[in-house]
């Protein structure tokens, strides 16, 4: 099955922007779409696993640690992490690759740190 994302509440739009401006076909929801705002960290774990999406998160200070703690107990679709530091063309490039290159069951329980 192809990887479906789903930004957290604190990714800059200006990634998701750019990621489906250069892929039409890519399916993106966008946190406001799935209602993230003012959700915990393991509500929107549970949110992303619940819609089978990966999630795309700046989030590398308390999400590690919470999805450590979710997938003790339950199966996450996972999480990429990218640096607020990582430019916005870099960001969007590498979901691209992610997309186009891999399988949503390779990203199940994994949190991976961009750029890849």
């Amino acid at each position: 099955m192809k990887v479906r994302f789903l930004a957290d509440a604190n990714l800059d739009a200006r990634i998701v922007d750019g990621v489906c401006r250069r892929e039409s076909l890519l399916d993106f929801q966008t946190a406001h779409e799935a209602a993230l705002t003012g959700k915990s960290d393991i509500e929107v774990l549970e949110i992303a696993a619940s819609a089978g999406r990966l999630l795309v998160t700046h989030d590398h200070h308390t999400k590690p640690a919470i999805f450590g703690q979710f997938v003790s107990g339950r199966h996450s679709s996972g999480v990429l992490l990218v640096p607020k530091r990582l430019g916005i063309k870099i960001a969007v490039e590498d979901l691209l690759l992610v997309w186009s290159a891999s399988e949503a069951e390779e990203w199940s329980d994994r949190i991976v740190f961009l750029p890849l």
